[in-house]
């Protein structure tokens, strides 16, 4: 079964609108971690971690496509 590359670049386009609001959203955590009186070990600090795991992995997800439509 062949993808078409508009599908792909459609599908790529939400996974990187998603990995940039985990971007924003891992920025604002760290920012409220730093009004914490121990920011590395505000559950804010914990969070960004977490976040950012998130974005990382949307990231390769989106360098899969990628790899899809180089190789169609």
């Amino acid at each position: 079964m062949s993808v078409s590359p508009e599908r792909l670049d459609e599908i790529q386009a939400k996974i990187d609108a998603a990995a940039e609001d985990l971007a924003d959203l891992a920025l604002d955590l760290l920012h409220q971690a730093l009004g914490d009186a121990d920011p590395k070990a505000s559950p804010a600090a914990r969070d960004e971690k977490l976040v950012t795991r998130a974005r990382r992995s949307l990231d390769k997800a989106s360098g899969l496509l990628r790899g899809l439509e180089t190789s169609a």
